[in-house]
């Protein structure tokens, strides 16, 4: 800070403009940074569909298989 006061008094300005000046050189260079180009994920291409027997309709058989088959898993 002392370094900042003593290059402001030596350039005859305030500390506020030199610390603004200072700001918006920073700034400026992130906005003028390369942006990394955006990368979005793959789109499956896997068909089918539901297994037989399911229906998303029915949310007590959902849980039900997917305790079956937790319970399967432990075994």
């Amino acid at each position: 800070m002392r370094r900042a006061k003593r290059k402001a008094a030596h350039d005859g300005r305030s500390l506020t403009s030199l610390l603004e000046e200072g700001l918006r050189r920073v700034v400026d260079e992130q906005s003028s940074a390369p942006r990394a180009k955006r990368v979005l994920p793959p789109v499956s291409t896997a068909t089918g569909g539901l297994r037989p027997g399911i229906d998303l309709n029915n949310s007590a058989a959902l849980q039900e298989l997917e305790d079956l088959e937790y319970v399967k898993r432990l075994r």
